[in-house]
């Protein structure tokens, strides 16, 4: 795609074509899916980080699924293995060995330490072979590798929502493959059910798109929920059915920290074989179990021997360091730690997670039940000041620039129900989780302060009379109306926090929708 040249451009550079620059339709391309606030939250935060001392206003980071709740214990295993380094004095003498090429889908026994570290993530309930581990630069990558294994540019995959707002990038952008969403209902907890899969599949034959697999996370992002043995046999005989694919990302199977635990795909085709396990597929990563997301270690694990041997051959375009690898198999196949460290992350997960929950609620503030991941799915519908997706976005910028705390809205994440937020609660300190909460339960207390919030923090329509319609007062919000009872119509002009002042207008100059019955 060729750019077309300014008459500034030109001026400034004569040899410049009058055509530009070309450049391909994929770069120029709008389909990179981060034309989202959940990736606009981010700018905002690297812009203005929190610091507890440097920057004490600063944004808050809870848009970020990282675990950096057990380093210590990676830390103290690195220090008592120094020879799984080979920039340690003692596994400098493996340095060249690891230093030349290697297999490009992954050394065998890092395969092999994934494999058994997988297996007791699943409790030891289903086996795991190594020869259909393909280890890629992420999860992100894993996913891409499999999409291009799976399916061709216009075809679709079925994505039950709220889903993860990174797959609009990972799945789409290169692939030239759509999702198409499975919408659910707060009405059952967002479980994904047969009706709204059957919608799902019919909305897309009805456009002529080809359906070829079904994408779930299990346990879910962004609802920290996780699926049980009947639900995933339900999707195993929905996918057989309309002859199309399952993919599995497990990738916070080993971030269950509360009844009931993680049930792996994996374990269902281990205790029943008359499903196809040919059109299975899981993705799995290192980034969250273990809290490594900077190693970029992915896998992609086939049940179909054809998809295993593509995904080898498209991985030599996003490789793991040998170097990352041999650490990893050695921290790996020590069973010792692995137990312990699964035991004691979920320990401090669940401990994390019941200290943030309980600070929501002390402010009004509820959750979706959850047992999972490192995130929670928070209702905010009761603080909408309209039930769409303008008014979500409104509130969501409430929350990143006054509040300062960086969330990812539930219309990121293709909810069907706006006032859903997800809140990441496992990349900070103890004291930050408090700095959070602390800004939450004050923007609450605001709320409920003012006049034009309830006790529980949401909007109250009620009659105003004249005298208080003259006075100043504090106001977090948008631009409102109001009819005072004299029947003078007047408008007020809201910055988006601290003091106004209520000045005459007509009745055609103020919004008519946001005017009822005199009241505001």
């Amino acid at each position: 795609m060729c750019k077309p040249t300014t008459q500034r451009q030109q001026q400034a550079n004569p040899r410049m074509p009058a055509r530009g620059v070309c450049l391909s339709s994929l770069a120029t391309s709008k389909a990179h899916g981060e034309d989202s606030p959940y990736f606009d939250g981010w700018k905002e935060y690297d812009a203005n980080p929190y610091h507890p001392t440097d920057n004490p206003s600063g944004v808050i980071q809870m848009g970020l699924a990282e675990n950096q709740l057990s380093f210590d214990l990676l830390e103290s295993w690195l220090l008592a293995h120094p020879k799984a380094s080979i920039c340690a004095e003692e596994g400098v003498s493996r340095f060249k060995e690891i230093a030349l090429y290697q297999d490009y889908h992954g050394l065998p026994a890092c395969r092999k330490a994934i494999a058994k570290f997988m297996e007791e993530v699943g409790g030891r309930k289903a086996m795991f072979e190594k020869d259909r581990i393909v280890l890629t630069a992420g999860a992100t990558a894993a996913h891409e590798v499999l999409t291009f294994c799976l399916a061709d540019p216009g075809e679709a995959f079925l994505v039950p929502t709220p889903y993860y707002p990174g797959f609009d990038r990972d799945l789409r952008w290169r692939t030239g493959v759509e999702l198409i969403p499975v919408h659910c209902s707060s009405d059952n907890d967002f479980q994904i059910t047969i009706p709204a899969l059957e919608a799902a599949y019919q909305n897309a034959r009805d456009r002529n798109i080809q359906v070829k697999g079904l994408l779930i996370t299990n346990p879910s992002n962004p609802l920290g929920t996780t699926m049980d043995a009947t639900a995933l046999r339900k999707l195993l005989a929905f996918v057989s059915g309309k002859n199309i694919h399952l993919v599995c990302d497990e990738i916070y199977s080993g971030s269950v920290f509360s009844s009931p635990k993680s049930t792996s795909i994996a374990e269902i085709l281990a205790t029943d074989k008359t499903y196809q396990s040919e059109r299975v597929h899981i993705i799995y990563s290192l980034s969250k179990d273990l809290g490594l997301p900077g190693f970029r270690v992915g896998v992609i694990y086939s049940y179909n021997d054809t998809v295993v041997t593509a995904a080898r051959r498209m991985s030599s375009f996003s490789l793991v360091s040998s170097q990352t690898q041999h650490l990893l198999a050695s921290m790996l196949s020590d069973m010792e730690f692995v137990r312990k460290y699964l035991a004691e992350n979920s320990k401090r997960l669940q401990k994390r997670h019941e200290m943030f929950v309980s600070g929501l609620r002390l402010a009004g503030i509820n959750c979706l039940n959850s047992n999972g991941a490192l995130f929670c799915w928070v209702d905010l519908r009761h603080l909408l000041e309209s039930h769409d997706q303008e008014g979500e976005v409104i509130l969501w910028k409430i929350v990143l620039k006054e509040i300062g705390l960086n969330v990812s809205p539930g219309s990121s994440c293709h909810c069907s129900e706006f006032g859903w937020f997800r809140f990441c609660f496992a990349n900070m300190t103890d004291q930050i989780v408090k700095e959070s909460l602390n800004r939450i339960q004050l923007f609450m207390k605001s709320r409920r302060s003012n006049q034009l919030y309830d006790e529980g923090g949401a909007y109250q329509k009620k009659p105003l009379n004249a005298d208080e319609a003259s006075e100043e007062f504090n106001f977090t919000g948008k631009y409102s109306t109001i009819e005072v009872d004299n029947g003078s119509l007047r408008s007020m002009n809201v910055h988006s926090s601290g003091c106004l002042r209520l000045e005459e207008a007509t009745r055609s100059e103020v919004p008519q929708q946001e005017l009822k019955d005199g009241v505001y």
